[in-house]
């Protein structure tokens, strides 16, 4: 128990006074589980568990470079552990430098060890508080609320794609504010994702999808394989990049010695500028 405490500390201790904060999806603690709330996560190199409070982490680009979009990002890490630094935080830096406002979520794992959560209940229960807590929240971060997309890698992945394609309209008689917000995000990025929450038929109302894989990562290039069909055969606009080699979880590219995977995050960029995400809104929300 000690060993725990003392690594939820150092999760804290080592953000500096100007560090991103977290802020939980519910003030009071995830719905059912709310006792759990005050349990410390587990942190250790690249990765974070034990998450019991789940939460998303702001990052926003500057002012003067801000565009109004946003996206909910949700690492990978097999529904076990979160890849939390090359798959949260590393992505949101990234989504800064080109103007996008990016919120890193710790979503509760329902494969750790141990643990009381399904992730076609809990997970998609804190992907689509996510989304509709950065809505509610727009004005304050200066976002365009109808320009709030989803990210994810591998097992992240499965949660955006049970975002991306479960309804999600607000309770409008919700006691708390957020739930009455959507929670379906307006478009939506997936980074070699595993099969879950990926529907047998496509939506026509599904949010416009980026895809990216290695070939030779012969699980996820499946999942592509069914969203890029599904999507065109739904015709909803779609745009997929199948690069030759790379194997999966090449995160942002930055680790890799190929240079098209050290460069596929400009990929994306291009594909958000084409698709005007990256075009400030013409009378954004002022940033408080």
């Amino acid at each position: 128990m000690i060993s725990t405490m003392f690594a939820g500390l150092l999760a804290v201790v080592a953000l500096g006074p100007d560090e991103p904060r977290a802020i939980p999806l519910w003030p009071n603690g995830a719905p059912g589980f709310e006792a759990r709330r005050i349990e410390p996560e587990q942190a250790k190199d690249y990765w974070v568990k034990n998450v019991h409070n789940p939460s998303i982490t702001a990052f926003l680009p500057p002012k003067e470079k801000a565009t109004g979009a946003a996206v909910v990002i949700c690492p990978g890490g097999g529904h076990r552990l979160l890849v939390y630094n090359a798959e949260g935080v590393e992505a949101a830096r990234y989504l800064n430098g080109i103007g996008v406002a990016a919120y890193a979520l710790k979503y509760r794992l329902g494969r750790e060890q141990g643990s009381p959560y399904r992730i076609e209940v809990h997970a998609l229960a804190d992907g689509q508080r996510a989304v509709r807590l950065v809505r509610s929240r727009a004005a304050e971060w200066g976002i365009d609320p109808k320009r709030v997309g989803i990210m994810g890698f591998s097992a992240g992945g499965e949660v955006a794609s049970m975002v991306a394609f479960t309804p999600g309209a607000g309770d409008p008689k919700a006691e708390d504010p957020v739930d009455r917000l959507d929670a379906r995000p307006d478009f939506l990025i997936q980074v070699y994702p595993g099969p879950i929450g990926i529907p047998e038929a496509i939506p026509k109302d599904a949010p416009p999808a980026f895809l990216i894989v290695a070939n030779d990562d012969r699980g996820a290039s499946r999942s592509i394989a069914r969203l890029f069909q599904g999507y065109r055969d739904a015709g909803v606009p779609v745009e997929a990049h199948v690069f030759a080699r790379g194997g999966h979880a090449f995160n942002m590219g930055k680790r890799s010695r190929l240079a098209s995977l050290r460069r596929w995050p400009e990929r994306l960029a291009d594909w958000m500028q084409d698709n005007e995400l990256l075009t400030p809104s013409k009378n954004p929300p002022a940033r408080r």
